[in-house]
């Protein structure tokens, strides 16, 4: 869970990372974990050994996420730096599943997740941890 006391910034409420953005982001995201300075040259490199996408490509998904907002360019080098964090784009989507697959209602989503396995005592104990969170 994000405890940074950092402000956010506002995710666009238009924002949607598809899978292929969301790799670079995720690539993008653990280099700024260790705060490693990532070029599009990277980048590319990166999604090349392990997606298997050629330079092109590459360039035109990053251009996409930039387009968004969800990355910053900077020169000298095409350096990226991520503009949203990994926890702002999990709560999006999470919205959005609430929103459109539990007509708003996250106990629904949640009965759903809850209802299609066993949860061990661990599990349980961190819920209503949680829910002790939520209520206090």
């Amino acid at each position: 869970m994000n405890q940074s006391l950092e402000p956010k910034p506002e995710l666009k409420t238009e924002l949607k990372l598809y899978d292929s953005e969301l790799k670079i982001m995720e690539y993008l995201w653990q280099c700024a974990n260790v705060a490693q300075r990532v070029t599009a040259k990277d980048i590319a490199a990166e999604m090349a050994r392990t997606v298997g996408w050629s330079k092109t490509t590459t360039y035109t998904i990053l251009k996409k996420c930039v387009e968004k907002g969800a990355v910053e360019r900077r020169e000298p080098g095409f350096v990226c730096t991520p503009l949203v964090s990994m926890e702002q784009v999990q709560e999006y989507e999470t919205r959005e599943l609430i929103n459109k697959m539990y007509q708003g209602s996250a106990d629904l989503l949640v009965a759903s997740l809850i209802g299609q396995q066993k949860l061990s005592g661990d599990e349980i104990t961190r819920l209503k941890a949680l829910v002790s969170q939520l209520e206090g």
